[in-house]
């Protein structure tokens, strides 16, 4: 399987390459376990969902930790049929293709109530994606259900799904999401949007 996120990070700021560049150095103790390459446009992390997700975290909590207002965009994608398989990417995280929704649900939220705060809110909107044969649309709505009792869900909005609160929870709930719905063989795609420290919310 390929696992793995594109990542750009937006401050505004007129110091944004030192919030760039510091945030990124939240990547490092990840480096061994993840490969990650960075261009003028985005950095890409390669590796299994439960160190992509800690790891993308931790770049969040660097950024926003600034006290500047920065955004987050990250495509993130598994089992894509045009990447190659990579070993780095190997990983038990991804669900039972016989597991039934409502199992899966469950071990999403009992592995919610293992996440630790990080003492930084992000507010996150996100759409989940599920390409390939099967019910796309019962794998999105069993996630939606998920969400709704994952103490992260703030919102439905158009095309997508609002999340707010300390990181630590609102990243363990993406993971959750990227593992647990849609086929573990298959293709599914996550696109998302987190925000720190907005002048809107003042």
């Amino acid at each position: 399987m390929f696992a793995g996120a594109q990542v750009s990070l937006y401050p505004m700021t007129d110091g944004f390459v030192d919030v760039i560049m510091s945030s990124l150095g939240a990547l490092d103790p990840w480096r061994d376990k993840l490969r990650i390459e960075t261009d003028d446009i985005s950095t890409l992390i390669v590796g299994p969902p439960e160190v992509l997700f800690p790891a993308l975290r931790d770049l969040y909590v660097a950024a926003a930790k600034t006290g500047q207002h920065c955004v987050l965009r990250t495509t993130l994608s598994r089992g894509c049929p045009g990447e190659p398989d990579d070993p780095i990417c190997q990983t038990g995280a991804l669900a039972n293709p016989e597991e039934p929704l409502a199992q899966r649900q469950a071990k999403a939220l009992a592995a919610l109530a293992q996440a630790n705060d990080t003492d930084t809110t992000a507010r996150a909107q996100f759409s989940l994606y599920v390409m390939g044969a099967g019910d796309h649309m019962a794998e999105i709505m069993g996630c939606i259900d998920f969400l709704k009792e994952s103490g992260t869900f703030d919102r439905s909005k158009n095309f997508c799904t609002r999340l707010t609160g300390d990181a630590g929870p609102v990243f363990a709930t993406l993971e959750q999401a990227f593992c647990l719905f849609g086929p573990p063989n298959g293709h599914v795609t996550i696109d998302l949007t987190v925000s720190a420290n907005s002048p809107s919310t003042r």
